[in-house]
């Protein structure tokens, strides 16, 4: 529990992908434990993170990241064992210390052709390996915040189907990126985002098999987003700006600067 009371600690996720080397994730994981293992914001409970490397990383990161931050994975096999060439289970993910995998991403979908029944397959491997997914929503069209929440709820229900038709429990963390941003000229607005993770936010507190879920920002994310989108979105899952280690520096004093604004705005206690 974060020493702010009831508010749950700010996560913030990096998917490293297949930009690095396995020597620069070494490099890079140690710079970020460094920064981590002293910084107030993670000290506090008010900041919580993850990681995810690649495959091969995975145990290396583990390693040097544990015990301030998780490691997760990219993808996950929709089965637990068998015959699957180039498949890796999640339970075998769990076995070498990862406890988030990253489910239905755009790329996945885009390039690997996942489709709604495979997300729906490998949501459920997940939950059923202890897995927390990172499962990523995201309309394909630039539209209004209540289509774009709806077409997002629609993908999060169909992801949960298998797994909740199994009794499958777990907290999952929905990463709201909007497809048609990706690449753009211009990200999406500060205001849409708050909207649909607000919508989003209110429905995933709903959510009776998976209690203590989240929705995170995982588009285009620099330095004052957080700050814009205090108090609408559970955190943020960062790409490129992260692969400077310094880039994580700044987000946890964000961080830092938001949970002591939030504390100094409490209304004194009677008889302190």
């Amino acid at each position: 529990m974060s020493s702010l009371g009831s508010v749950r600690p700010v996560q913030v996720g990096v998917s490293l992908k297949m930009y690095f080397s396995h020597d620069r994730t070494v490099a890079w994981c140690t710079a970020v434990a460094e920064i981590a293992r002293t910084h107030d914001a993670v000290l506090s409970g008010a900041a919580e993170l993850f990681v995810i490397p690649t495959f091969p990383s995975i145990p290396a990161a583990h390693q040097i990241l544990n015990g301030v931050a998780r490691v997760g994975a990219q993808n996950l096999s929709t089965e637990d064992a068998g015959a699957l060439t180039g498949e890796v289970s999640g339970s075998v993910l769990a076995e070498v210390g990862c406890t988030v995998v990253e489910v239905g991403h755009a790329e996945r979908r885009r390039l690997f052709g996942e489709t709604d029944p495979i997300v729906r397959a490998k949501t459920a491997a997940a939950l059923r390996n202890n897995l927390r997914p990172v499962l990523c929503v995201g309309e394909a069209h630039q539209s209004t915040a209540a289509e774009a929440a709806a077409e997002c709820i629609r993908q999060l229900d169909d992801a949960l189907m298998d797994a909740d038709a199994d009794g499958h429990r777990g907290a999952i963390t929905v990463a709201y990126e909007p497809h048609w941003a990706i690449g753009a000229p211009e990200p999406a607005s500060a205001r849409h985002i708050q909207d649909v993770c607000t919508l989003l936010r209110e429905y995933a507190a709903r959510l009776e098999l998976h209690s203590g879920s989240a929705v995170i920002y995982g588009g285009s994310a620099g330095p004052g987003l957080l700050t814009e989108l205090a108090g609408t979105v559970d955190g943020l899952f960062l790409g490129r700006f992260a692969h400077d280690p310094a880039a994580i520096r700044s987000i946890l004093d964000e961080i830092g600067r938001i949970a002591s604004d939030r504390t100094s705005d409490r209304p004194a206690v009677a008889g302190h």
